[in-house]
């Protein structure tokens, strides 16, 4: 009797990485450069640029905020450029910009320059090549876009895992400033060309062949979706805890008696528990959706800052890392997912991009008012506590309103526009 051999179902691992892999490495790519803007690497230069500069904790944190919230305004009129700008002509803007903000801070000689040079950073990285590859992955996959959004978002585990020891190793070596310029160089001659000729071919999912012009709703009938905010009261404490955090670590270490290394070294931990949870919210939102995530994703995230704001010993910040990552890695997916399967794909830049403004406009005042209360005399560990008990409060809301919430979103039809 002839022997059968199990051969690999078309949605196997490795068939769909072959199949898909200029896709998933220019999403990969795109999100690995963005950390470069994102708080957790600007912030390794904090603690040189206050020296520099002659800047408080406070001063520093409004400085930051300021320009946050402009890349946010910035970014709500630029988001929409991906729906109508071939991806090339994107990819470059938002390379070229993350470069020059790289080499003015690099470079910049007063506090006009540096603060011109932080908004670009954040206009670029947080904002743009975030803003662009998952808008770009929400676009070229449907059914699989759980697993999709998953491993192109390994390009931020891999950028959290290895660029702040990276940079601390560089700036220690060279100085702060010429590893900024070393970045602007990398962009400029290995990020932006590979970049431009990996998205320079479209993909296009085959349900969307099958079933005419992709629909969704337009960015005002998102926003006036009441339903949107709550979403974002779900979605936003990864990013505005962990941008608080990062930007205020230095003082974080100092007050404990941490050397700058701890947390840098807790970063390879928090990678391997972020890449086993990309890789698990994947399979999970392509086989229950990822609305059905939202309740639960922040419990670890919580717990963490429970630790990290109550122990005071080193351990507190690997343990913080390792809870943090399994958050984070379920953030990544679900940031890349949710938004397509609520709101659809035909406006999903513009729709995107108003989200990410609101996301980034609440993410500027977490270091801005911890810089204050800093300044104030108030401990950061109660600070961090505090953000702990919100992650709590939301996931238990949720929990509530979770049928309801299920029940609306899922009832939803937007006409083609």
């Amino acid at each position: 009797m002839r022997s059968v051999h199990p051969t690999a179902t078309p949605t196997s691992m490795p068939p769909f990485l072959k199949a898909n892999r200029r896709w998933l490495a220019a999403g990969f790519l795109l999100l690995f450069c963005g950390c470069f803007g994102q708080t957790f690497v600007v912030a390794l230069s904090g603690g040189a640029i206050r020296q520099d500069f002659g800047l408080s904790d406070g001063a520093f944190g409004a400085l930051y905020a300021g320009v946050t919230l402009a890349s946010a305004v910035a970014l709500a009129g630029l988001g929409g450029l991906i729906d109508r700008w071939p991806a090339p002509r994107v990819v470059s803007l938002a390379a070229g910009l993350l470069a020059m903000g790289a080499a003015g801070l690099g470079l910049s000689p007063n506090l006009p320059v540096l603060a011109l040079s932080l908004f670009l950073l954040r206009l670029a990285g947080q904002g743009l090549m975030l803003q662009t590859a998952y808008t770009l992955l929400g676009r070229w996959f449907s059914a699989e876009r759980g697993r999709a959004v998953s491993l192109a978002a390994l390009g931020l585990n891999a950028g959290q895992a290895c660029l702040p020891l990276g940079f601390v190793a560089v700036a220690a070596l060279l100085g702060w400033r010429s590893a900024w310029l070393g970045i602007a160089l990398l962009l400029i001659f290995v990020a932006l060309p590979l970049a431009r000729h990996l998205v320079v071919r479209e993909r296009v999912p085959v349900e969307a062949v099958r079933s005419g012009p992709a629909e969704g709703a337009t960015r005002a009938q998102a926003l006036a979706d009441p339903f949107l905010y709550l979403l974002l009261l779900a979605m936003l404490p990864p990013s505005l805890i962990s941008n608080t955090i990062f930007f205020h670590q230095v003082h974080l270490a100092e007050s404990r008696g941490w050397t700058p290394e701890v947390l840098a070294a807790a970063f390879p931990p928090y990678a391997v528990a972020t890449f086993l949870c990309l890789l698990l919210a994947g399979r999970l939102i392509d086989r229950f959706s990822a609305l059905a995530l939202l309740p639960v994703y922040l419990v670890p995230f919580g717990l963490a800052c429970l630790i990290l704001g109550g122990v005071s010993a080193p351990w507190a910040a690997f343990a913080f890392m390792l809870l943090y990552g399994i958050t984070d890695g379920i953030s990544l997916t679900l940031f890349g997912a949710l938004w397509p399967e609520v709101y659809g794909t035909r406006h999903l830049g513009a729709i995107r991009g108003a989200i990410v403004a609101i996301m980034v406009l609440g993410t500027a005042l977490g270091p801005f008012l911890s810089g204050l209360l800093i300044d104030a005399g108030v401990p950061f560990s109660g600070i961090v506590v505090g953000m702990g008990v919100y992650c709590l409060a939301v996931s238990g809301a949720l929990l509530l309103v979770r049928r309801r919430l299920i029940g609306h979103l899922r009832g939803r039809r937007f006409a083609a526009a």
